[in-house]
């Protein structure tokens, strides 16, 4: 049973790695895009900012990776200020640019899902009137936290630090995407996204059925799409790679 991986490419990468290094069969079928902003100068801005805000709130690992790679020559991340993460990813990510580890605010090591209502249980101890607070996402996305913030009294900012694309298949791509379809049994689908659910619909021919195909997934908002589009096997896992991996010898044949 191989094991398609649907995540951006980035990491993609890294989860089929991990993956194939626990002896699973693993490949990469990337279903979003990811792309810089087509203009980078609110990212510069935020930057001269930075001093201002009392958090600044990542989505993502390509949410924290675009928005330092447009760092302005000399800038430092400021000594006092708190980055939010939703997950290990985005923290390994943060980490990895430079932001101390003691700075980042993520959600609980146990906690049931990493996602901003996570991010929230540790955030909303603190006093946020009139705090400025900013958020980094790609173009667009859920607004849960910033709601959850303004609801606080922050005052709560977006920047796009990348563009979600649809996703361009390679040749060895496509041969997997016609496997996975023609062959589902043998295959099982990883989402860690309801988006790459809909640009998988869209890449495959209208009336497609998926009932005999499988998957796993990391939330229950990503379950319910995968229902919907006619996955009739789908299970949830925590979104780590120890949840995932024994998600997976659970259902093995």
């Amino acid at each position: 049973m191989r094991i398609i991986v649907t995540r951006p490419a980035a990491q993609a990468a890294e989860w089929v790695a991990d993956l194939c290094a626990r002896g699973l069969d693993a490949a990469a079928l990337p279903l979003i895009g990811i792309a810089p902003v087509e203009d980078p100068t609110a990212l510069i801005d935020a930057w001269g900012g930075l001093v201002q805000q009392r958090l600044v709130s990542f989505v993502s690992p390509n949410a924290a990776q675009h928005f330092f790679a447009r760092r302005p020559e000399g800038a430092v991340w400021p000594a006092s200020l708190p980055a939010g993460s939703p997950g290990p990813g985005t923290t390994r990510a943060l980490t990895g640019l430079g932001v101390p580890a003691t700075q980042i605010v993520e959600p609980a090591a146990d906690a049931t899902q990493f996602d901003s209502e996570s991010l929230w249980a540790q955030l909303r101890q603190y006093a946020w009137h009139d705090a400025q607070v900013l958020v980094v996402r790609g173009d667009g996305g859920r607004d849960w936290l910033a709601e959850r913030l303004r609801d606080a009294g922050a005052r709560v900012a977006h920047v796009a630090a990348y563009r979600r694309i649809a996703p361009q298949l390679g040749v060895a791509e496509q041969a997997l995407l016609h496997a996975a379809t023609a062959a589902p049994e043998s295959h099982l689908w990883l989402f860690s996204s309801s988006e790459a659910i809909d640009r998988l619909a869209a890449l495959v021919p209208a009336g497609m059925a998926w009932d005999r195909a499988r998957a796993i997934v990391t939330h229950p908002r990503i379950a319910a799409r995968a229902r919907q589009l006619g996955f009739a096997n789908v299970a949830d896992a925590r979104p780590s790679l120890a949840a995932v991996v024994a998600c997976i010898q659970s259902i093995r044949p």
